[in-house]
């Protein structure tokens, strides 16, 4: 299974066009589908989620009014995912729009998605896909820039869920991520939590090789924990500059 396949994977009953265009959604504000990326037609998409291509059309229709996509005519046409917009950044920082709540909730749920993912991966995965998880890590280490970090690890989280092999859980990864991505963004302009994560991830892979999933687990859970704990601090410091750091609990 890879982070294409839970993309493109069949969709339930309910709501079908809604459902199509929510996954889609998550996948382009998370990086999965990138900039410019072409969609595959209607009929390939009618096929591979399982749903009739007038399911597909309608579900289209709402992310190009969503400014998502872009459908061109002609021999090269086709619906290519658009350069998202950039207004949280340019009014407001997105930590300041969440909810300490909010962050502190997501950040659980993340942690146990991921941290159950993990475990199963160690069960399940291949050194294939080790080995696949290992070049997107590298990836992130080599990440400069914060929106390039976020999708970076946006893509190393999603393919570690895959590797759960589990649909539900791989679909519930993806939709976390629309949440987590401009978050993880704001964190990522410090090169130290970055660094701190690129750690984490080491740890993780070092537990997957070794077959050790209840180390992948604590290893994934500790490091979404952390995030999460980083951010609600950043939250905290930009509502009051002259903040410091709070201290742990005795």
């Amino acid at each position: 299974m890879t982070a294409h396949t839970v993309v493109y994977s069949p969709i339930g009953q309910s709501s079908r066009a809604e459902q199509i265009a929510e996954r889609l959604s998550n996948a382009i504000v998370a990086g999965l589908l990138e900039t410019e990326e072409q969609l595959p037609n209607e009929a390939e998409l009618s096929r591979l989620m399982g749903v009739s291509p007038v399911t597909i059309r309608e579900a289209l229709n709402t992310l190009r009014a969503r400014g998502l996509i872009d459908t061109r005519r002609g021999r090269n046409g086709g619906s290519f995912v658009c350069r998202l917009p950039e207004r949280a950044r340019q009014e407001h920082h997105p930590l300041r729009l969440a909810s300490s709540d909010g962050i502190a909730d997501l950040g659980e749920l993340h942690a146990a998605i991921i941290g159950h993912s993990a475990l199963l991966a160690g069960q399940r995965s291949t050194a294939r896909d080790q080995e696949r998880l290992a070049s997107l890590i590298a990836d992130f280490a080599q990440a400069s820039q914060p929106e390039a970090r976020a999708q970076a690890d946006m893509r190393c989280l999603l393919t570690l869920a895959t590797q759960a092999q589990s649909a539900r859980l791989a679909n519930q990864a993806l939709a976390i991520q629309a949440e987590w991505a401009p978050l993880a963004a704001a964190l990522y302009h410090d090169s130290q939590a970055h660094a701190v994560t690129v750690q984490a991830y080491g740890r993780i892979l070092a537990a997957l090789a070794a077959d050790d999933g209840m180390a992948a687990r604590d290893a994934a859970q500790g490091m979404l924990a952390a995030l999460t704990a980083q951010m609600l601090d950043l939250k905290l410091r930009l509502r009051d500059p002259t903040s410091s750091p709070p201290t742990a609990a005795a």
